[in-house]
């Protein structure tokens, strides 16, 4: 270990007599606190125009869209193959590799070494990206320090990975700048590499787990996934063993099959090492967000608890809906990461994918595409996204398996228990489409405990759950494509009446009355009198003019609705629109609900 220590130490003043590490080192700085000033001005200005800040650590170094770590993560790759393309490539080209070959240090010592110094000085990198982090905990109250580590952790394991790679790079030719852009390829393979032969089953997760790209994202949001750490240590690794061997195979003379066994034997356990750390149930994780914004909600949690036996996700793909490129088998792999946080509380989730083609309700496609069949409509759009048509059943197979026409043969889900529970799990007409924790959650709990039953009286010119119409309540009520009606948020909505010979339905959860018209019978108010004595929940809505016909419903509870209307003075508001605020018993429902905020 002393000789390594003691090589690191040679290389790293070797490197610093030079100006390209202090020039690396200046260009880094600079455009580092040039993105902390730009972004703090931005905040300032805000600050200044009357907004409030909030979730100030996050916005400064790992937003999405402008955080310090998110701008300089793209522009790592262009500093370290400046740093290691002469690492190897000077002692090839002066010739003192011939010396290291015949000291009695051994060529692992001298890899090591030499690594060990890029090491510390990517350690070097990163303490100048936690400097402003530093600065900035002392003004800034509740600072996240475990979510900037997190983010530096994530950084400083790719440009070591990075370093590894141009290390070996290095090792392969005498010349500094072939070196340097023989890494920049090696990256941009190993970006690109995560788009290979994704049709094919196994290949899928192989090349999808060698891709780097995106590796560092969730360290800078605060997920620290053990399948994403040991992805760089096995990087590390591997490129570290590939320049051992290239120093070997040019101090013995090795035959080339024995050089390239030996490059596919280390590359075959790399691979499997990644592929098993890359299955659910062996990943472990680390939320280093305050509000465990990265870890499902504690109520998302207690669902995953009771569910016993296995879980069957089963997706209906439709060659002729708009989304079915969601669900194509290249894209499975981004597919079950919308369920990643399921899988965390229960890894053995299986996944299954259904592919048919069928009629759809698409004006927009069959104006495309006139006089032509559903099937030529199909194999059409096969052949302009590349997938294999005999993967698709046709209209007459799928429906010896399931009727999927009142879902409207769109992109479904259908979440299946191991005792024969099933239910469905849409995706939604607005911008986002797929499902969030909130309705992939309802749906699952729907699974677990009985829905809620919901009624809505029906008879007295109330308000409609069926219709469409600008005064009714179908599209948040029933609306399979909204996905924050009820019916996609874990309730059960139905019309009932009020029989005269019968009490009202003890499974009914709460019972709403949405702007009555006619007055309601006498024995309605009883049985609706009885319902509340036995603890029911309701809902009553009335327009203003109709209090005579709410209020014999209200009188039970010893509430009424008053003559009149309220009204709130509010510029460029109409006076009879109220605008609430949320108040701290709101904010406490949800965790998630920043309280900085100042909205109570």
């Amino acid at each position: 270990m002393k000789t390594i220590y003691r090589i690191a130490k040679t290389e790293l003043f070797t490197l610093f007599y030079s100006p390209v590490a202090w020039l690396v080192l200046a260009i880094f700085s600079f455009q580092v606190y040039m993105e902390f000033t730009d972004i703090i001005t931005q905040r300032m200005e805000a600050k200044s125009l009357g907004y409030d800040l909030w979730n100030i650590t996050a916005n400064l170094f790992s937003n999405n869209w402008h955080g310090v770590f998110t701008a300089m993560l793209p522009n790592l790759y262009l500093y370290i193959p400046l740093l290691t393309m002469g690492l190897m490539s000077r002692e090839i080209k002066s010739g003192s590799i011939k010396l290291l070959y015949s000291s009695p240090i051994t060529n692992a010592k001298i890899i090591l070494g030499k690594y060990l110094a890029m090491v510390a000085y990517c350690f070097l990198l990163i303490l100048i990206l936690l400097l402003p982090a530093v600065f900035t905990s002392f003004f800034v109250d509740n600072f996240a320090m475990p979510l900037v580590l997190s983010g530096l952790l994530g950084m400083f394991l790719l440009i070591c990975a990075y370093s590894a790679i141009g290390l070996f790079m290095s090792c392969l030719t005498s010349y500094q700048v072939v070196a340097a852009m023989g890494t920049i390829a090696v990256l941009a393979t190993l970006n690109y590499v995560g788009s290979i032969a994704q049709s094919i089953d196994f290949v899928r997760d192989i090349t999808f787990w060698l891709s780097i790209g995106g590796r560092a994202n969730d360290f800078i949001i605060g997920l620290v996934c053990s399948e994403d750490v040991l992805y760089f240590l096995i990087v590390i690794s591997l490129f570290v063993l590939f320049s051992i061997i290239k120093l070997n195979s040019g101090l013995k003379n090795y035959s080339l099959l024995s050089n390239v066994s030996r490059y596919v034997a280390v590359t075959l356990v790399a691979v499997l090492l990644g592929y098993v750390s890359s299955r659910p149930v062996m990943k472990s994780y680390y939320d280093a967000t305050y509000a465990k914004v990265n870890t499902l909600s504690k109520e998302s949690q207690n669902i995953m608890e009771k569910m016993d036996g296995d879980l069957t996700i089963r997706t209906y793909v439709n060659l002729l809906d708009e989304n079915c490129y969601s669900g194509f088998p290249r894209s499975k792999n981004y597919d079950a990461e919308r369920f990643d946080q399921y899988l965390r509380f229960k890894p053995e989730i299986k996944m299954e994918y259904v592919y048919y083609f069928d009629k759809v309700n698409d004006p927009a496609l069959y104006k495309k595409y006139p006089d032509m069949t559903d099937e030529e409509i199909a194999r059409k759009k096969a052949d302009i996204a590349d997938v294999d048509f005999d993967l698709f059943m046709p209209p007459s197979e799928i429906k010896k398996i399931i009727d999927l026409r009142p879902e409207g043969n769109k992109f479904v889900r259908q979440l299946i228990r191991e005792n024969g529970q099933k239910t469905w799990l849409r995706l939604y007409d607005d911008n986002l489409k797929h499902p969030n924790e909130t309705e992939i959650s309802a749906a699952l709990k729907r699974l677990v405990v009985k829905s809620p039953k919901v009624g809505f009286l029906t008879g007295h010119g109330e308000r409609s759950i069926t219709r469409n119409r600008e005064r009714d309540y179908s599209s948040f009520v029933i609306n399979k494509w909204y996905r924050n009606s009820m019916l996609n948020q874990g309730f059960d909505p139905f019309n009932f009446t009020i029989s005269e010979n019968e009490e009202i339905p003890s499974d009914i959860s709460v019972i709403v009355i949405a702007d009555l018209r006619d007055p309601l019978k006498d024995y309605e108010i009883e049985k609706l009198n009885n319902f509340i004595d036995r603890g029911g929940n309701m809902i009553v809505t009335g327009e203003p003019g109709r209090q005579d016909l709410i209020n014999p419903v209200l009188k039970k509870l010893g509430i009424k609705m008053n003559k009149g209307t309220i009204v709130q003075k509010i510029k460029d508001i109409t006076p009879n629109l109220l605008v609430g605020n949320i108040t701290k018993e709101t904010i406490n429902l949800s965790f998630r609900m920043p309280i900085s905020q100042g909205v109570f």
